[in-house]
């Protein structure tokens, strides 16, 4: 980069392509349903009547492997046929996306074990923003989606 004498430069300047990684635009939604293949779901539930049971259930039957996470039970050793991990980082293997189904205020005590596996992105569902968690999660590289349903973004792409 050459600069004009004088010229200020604001760590702004140079930290703004973190902003890339904030997706909220359909093609981006679409892209990053197209490179997941595995999905982390925190939150996981075992209530066929919740959301944080049909949307992975949904996703499952769809072709996409799923590894839960659950916060609540706490002797789950499997759910929806899968074993059950206590942290994203303990999960062997690479992780394609992590679904998020916490309460806003309760997303950030899991953004570092987010970030130690390095997701492609995360996915917080409907109703779920936290700009805090989501650019932290940003200026790590990782894709943030925020306040959108998993299932009904995947039947919208076809899935």
């Amino acid at each position: 980069m050459i600069l004009a004498p004088n010229a200020i430069v604001t760590n702004s300047d140079h930290d703004s392509t973190w902003r890339t990684h904030l997706v909220a635009d359909d093609a981006g939604i679409g892209r990053v349903i197209a490179e997941t293949r595995r999905i982390a779901v925190i939150g996981i539930k075992m209530d066929p009547d919740q959301p944080a049971y049909y949307v992975p259930e949904y996703a499952k039957r769809k072709g996409f492997e799923i590894v839960p996470v659950p916060v609540y039970y706490p002797d789950a050793t499997e759910m929806l046929g899968e074993r059950v991990y206590r942290r994203v980082a303990d999960i062997p293997g690479d992780v394609d996306m992590v679904n998020v189904f916490r309460r806003s205020r309760d997303v950030p005590p899991h953004v570092d074990d987010i970030i130690a596996k390095k997701p492609k992105s995360v996915w917080m569902q409907l109703g779920i923003v936290n700009d805090e968690a989501a650019e932290r999660l940003a200026r790590a590289g990782i894709d943030v989606i925020q306040d959108r349903c998993l299932m009904v973004e995947l039947r919208h792409h076809g899935k």
